[in-house]
């Protein structure tokens, strides 16, 4: 993940990056300014950065460049606008023609290009300001305004800080069509609708955001980001007016204007009101997302699928308690300009690696494929790693996605609802399978309630859509706001993972009914009978068995119109929690981040996320075969065999990481092994030639 924080001068800027950037763990800091001792000023401004900075980062004094050859897990470089100056400087380029600094440019935007770990980068916006009047002046705001459009096209998030408010401008599913034209297209994430040209008519928006602790007012920043944003997009004719009423907290305040207008109307007029409150533990930004929509979905649907023409009204409230949103229908506070998540196809693992993990297998101390498949699972991690031998898996994570379903209430599952709220409790505490099986195996575990029917701790609702999905023999398991709500919130759980350092995930899943509309996903993409494909579950009788077949037909039916749309599919027959976990493996596998799926409900997950990012199987290995028969319909689709066979029909990720110790084995047997060089063991060739 390469994040763009861009601001101007006292915007807040670096403190924002050093926030984002202390998420992921140890940073490396890259300090680009070279001090004046005549300056006092600016010897000032730069003490003040490093009593912000943590002391067990590690300051790295130099030119970036440089720096980014060498990997770290998290890299801040603050910023740009000093680089460029010591650069301009090094060449004696103030009098010289515009471009002199573009191969040191160059060199930069090759290195950030090429960069795979984490990377915060901090630059000056100079787009928004009034052309100066020295040469200087304005040759420097001609070269970085150049560079930062460069830089924003490679980079996955781009970020606008104004007056300590920050706005995401360039979320990742923008980041292949971005145009990064101009410094004004990049002024604000709800400039998206009207960068494509509004013709004709009026922009109102209106904001009032508050916050629940005492704070400062922030004033119009808010509406200055945003209308700048929008008359800098080339609004041909028309008026944009743009009020905003904005209150912040020590930590957070609501960029209110970004996620509405991102499929604005070609013509008419977008009224966009939006309500928000932000807590002191928020600990960002939050722009309004399809999920704060939940009580206005039909207005929230409309502006996902761009309205044509006329009116369209969106109306969100948010609330935040103690730092987590509140359980229910009300909005989850994590960003999403975009109301519909994109997803592409993914490429496969390294096939250059593959082929050097293959040589390399055949010069262990071993007679060639003597260790069978272990050999195989170790030339995969090796592909997907991009290095041979592989690396040992230092920080494999589960994620157990939690959600309860409307159809558990008509006699599917042998189990009642709330015992879902109550295994959440459990996982927090350390007492469930997935807890000690995991501890076992090297794993940590997260949990996240995605639609629990019931109040679960904060620290796990953050990402919360709904309580309980629907009952999907009878009506839609989502609105389609909320189905791009789920899929957003797994796409940022995944990279919220990779990017903290997890180099191998898991996604486990925690609701009672969920095999019902797993088993619904799987008989209808595999075209297979209801009988064929139902099992039972968490231990239904005979009875229960009967009545869930009976469910499942007729959610079949009602999703059967829907087998090639993956959002429509989550939408009418999955649940917020299938599209959650979709979101996570198609975003593992975009990120190169090897996956071992577990049973029935994440397999059901993957065929979804297969048909939104075709290719991401390769990122995928089956952990093992469940008891429910759907489940080897699901493997057999995607081509996954199992690495254990112990008819587990947990769920929670238990099969998958009572598998993980196989593929560490088959890892270290790759990496560790001697070669028959190296222990000075005859080859068979070398036996043959005596």
């Amino acid at each position: 993940m390469r994040t763009l924080v861009l601001g101007g001068i006292r915007s807040g800027k670096s403190a924002f990056a050093e926030k984002l950037a202390a998420k992921g763990g140890a940073v490396r800091y890259v300090a680009t300014a070279v001090l004046d001792p005549a300056d006092a000023d600016f010897t000032e401004r730069v003490a003040a950065h490093r009593v912000r900075r943590p002391g067990v980062w590690n300051v790295v004094e130099g030119d970036p460049v440089a720096v980014l050859a060498e990997r770290a897990p998290v890299t801040l470089i603050d910023d740009l606008g000093t680089w460029l100056t010591a650069r301009i400087d090094a060449r004696g380029a103030w009098e010289l023609p515009r471009g002199t600094v573009k191969p040191d440019a160059d060199d930069l935007v090759a290195a950030v290009a090429g960069y795979r770990d984490r990377l915060v980068i901090v630059t000056p916006e100079v787009g928004l300001g009034v052309l100066p009047a020295t040469r200087s002046g304005r040759l420097f705001a001609d070269e970085i305004g150049e560079l930062n459009q460069r830089l924003a096209e490679i980079c996955d998030e781009v970020v606008l800080v104004v007056a300590g408010l920050p706005t995401r401008i360039k979320p990742e599913a923008f980041a292949a069509g971005s145009v990064g034209t101009s410094a004004a297209t990049a002024a604000a994430g709800s400039a998206a609708g009207l960068a494509a040209g509004v013709s004709s008519g009026a922009a109102d928006v209106s904001a009032l955001a508050a916050s629940d602790s005492a704070a400062a007012a922030a004033g119009s920043a808010a509406a200055q980001a945003v209308s700048a944003a929008g008359l800098a997009a080339g609004v041909s004719s028309g008026a944009a007016d743009v009020s905003a009423l904005a209150a912040s907290d020590s930590a957070a305040a609501q960029a209110v204007s970004a996620a509405g207008l991102a499929a604005a109307a070609s013509s008419g007029a977008a009224d966009v009101s939006a309500l928000a409150a932000s807590d002191s533990a928020a600990g960002q930004a939050v722009s309004p997302t399809a999920a704060e929509a939940v009580s206005q979905p039909g207005a929230a649907a409309a502006l996902a699928a761009g309205v044509g023409s006329g009116a369209a009204d969106l109306s969100a409230a948010a609330e935040s308690d103690s730092g987590a949103a509140r359980a229910g229908s009300s909005a989850s506070p994590f960003w999403t300009t975009s109301a519909a998540p994109v997803f592409g196809a993914v490429p496969a693992p390294n096939a250059q690696v593959l082929a050097q993990a293959k040589e390399r297998q055949l010069q262990l101390t071993k007679p060639p494929g003597a260790l069978g498949r272990l050999e195989d699972l170790g030339n995969w991690v090796a592909a997907c790693q991009g290095v041979c031998p592989p690396k040992q898996f230092e920080r494999a994570r589960v994620v157990v996605f939690a959600g309860d379903h409307g159809i558990a209430r008509y006699g599917v599952s042998a189990f009642p609802s709330e015992v879902t709220v109550q295994m959440v409790a459990n996982f927090l505490h350390g007492g469930a399978a997935i807890n000690v099986l995991a501890g076992l195996a090297g794993a940590t575990v997260r949990v996240a309630d995605i639609a629990v029917d019931g109040d679960t701790d904060p620290s796990v609702s953050h990402y919360k859509i709904r309580r309980s999905s629907g009952a999907i023999d009878r009506e839609d398991a989502l609105s389609q706001a909320e189905v791009e709500a789920a899929l957003a919130a797994g796409r940022a759980i995944a990279d919220e993972e990779v990017d903290s350092g997890a180099d191998l995930l898991v996604a486990g899943d925690m609701g009672i009914g969920n095999t019902t509309p797993a088993t619904v996903l799987v008989a209808g993409l595999t075209d297979t009978e209801p009988v064929r494909a139902v099992g039972r579950g968490t231990g239904v009788d005979d009875a229960g068995w009967m009545r869930k077949t009976a469910a499942i037909r007729d959610a079949m039916w009602r999703a059967r119109p829907h087998r090639k749309d993956p959002v429509a599919l989550l939408r009418v027959a999955g649940g917020a929690d299938f599209a959650a976990m979709a979101g996570y493996l198609a975003q593992a596998a975009a990120r190169r981040t090897p996956v071992i799926l577990d049973g029935l409900i994440v397999t059901a997950a993957a065929l979804v996320a297969e048909m939104l990012s075709p290719g991401a199987k390769a990122w995928w290995v089956a952990g093992h075969r469940s008891a429910e028969p759907a489940h080897e319909l699901a493997l057999t689709k995607l081509g996954l065999t199992p690495l254990i066979e112990l008819n587990m029909r947990l769920g929670e990720g238990s099969g998958a990481v009572t598998a993980l110790p196989v593929l560490r084995g088959a890892v270290a047997a790759l990496a560790d092994m001697a070669t028959f060089a190296d222990a000075g063991v005859s080859t068979a060739e070398e036996a043959d030639a005596r």
